[in-house]
């Protein structure tokens, strides 16, 4: 039996990990910060080594993108400096990391599907932070899958989907900018992936960099009216409109759709179309609404 270790077990990945993790035979820890400070070098190595931690899921991070420009030392503190210990505490025990990163850590060029190993130019504070977390883990050097994913939402915490559910409900029309492409990820596709590949007990030996989201490319835009006509809210015109009209301390990818050639040809993985994940998440988010 295998102990494994989740941190951030409260956010939007980290509640659907502890869903998975409740039907393992492994042993699952779910800590966020009142359990586990991670940002504490020394409560995270007694935590690993006291409970004989195998593996560290870390769903732990600073993601507020645009306070993170006026908030850079927490943004630091918790996506590299954590993810450094979280490291140095792993390789103490031989254990594996699994750390989830972002595609801010790109830039503004090119408009195909981002690979593993194209050229990155991280965007703001949010991007810098994500990709110092990432060169950590490679400075430390223990075993480690990193998974950059992209517009993730689920039917737990703040996102995109529920807010969308929410103005599209109380409005006559909106606004939402049709000039930022990406594909929207369901938490739970990318929690599934990690728990299987845990579970498999296929990660040794198959440590780097991977992309995951969910299948599909569609805009901001795209991506509202189809939460607002599967949640039947056809009273909200909703209309395109440029990111130029939100003023942001920090600019969005323009384009941020991942290849996922690595990750599904090194551990086999299954990746639903976006509409599909939202179609499931939404059910589950109107049900509990009722």
């Amino acid at each position: 039996m295998k102990t494994i270790l989740i941190t951030g077990a409260n956010g939007q990945l980290g509640s659907e990990m502890h869903r998975l993790g409740m039907l393992s035979s492994n042993n699952y820890l779910f800590t966020d910060v009142a359990e586990l400070d991670i940002t504490n070098k020394d409560a995270v190595m007694q935590y690993v080594t006291d409970n004989n931690v195998q593996v560290i899921v870390n769903c732990a991070a600073y993601t507020n993108v645009d306070k993170a420009e006026n908030d850079e030392a927490v943004a630091l503190l918790i996506n590299s400096t954590a993810v450094r210990n979280l490291a140095e505490s792993a390789k103490s025990v031989d254990a594996t990391l699994f750390h989830v990163s972002t595609d801010y850590v790109f830039g503004h060029e090119g408009n195909i599907p981002r690979t593993e190993d194209m050229p990155i130019n991280p965007l703001g504070v949010y991007g810098r932070t994500k990709l110092q977390g990432e060169e950590a883990i490679k400075e430390v050097g223990c075993k480690a899958i990193i998974i950059r994913t992209a517009w993730l939402y689920s039917e737990f915490g703040n996102n995109f989907v529920k807010t969308m559910l929410r103005l599209t409900s109380e409005k006559e029309s909106l606004n939402v900018v049709f000039d930022q492409v990406g594909t929207p990820t369901y938490a739970g596709d990318l929690a599934l992936t990690i728990f299987s590949i845990i579970e498999g007990d296929v990660y040794n030996g198959n440590e780097g960099i991977y992309h995951f989201s969910d299948e599909g490319v569609c805009s901001w835009y795209d991506f509202a009216v189809e939460i607002a006509c599967i949640a039947g809210h056809r009273n909200c015109k909703i209309n395109p409109c440029h990111s130029s009209e939100f003023p942001s301390p920090v600019t969005r990818p323009p384009y941020s759709v991942l290849d996922k050639t690595k990750i599904k040809h090194t551990f086999g993985v299954d990746i639903p179309h976006w509409r599909e994940s939202l179609v499931y998440c939404m059910k589950r988010i109107l049900t509990q609404q009722k």
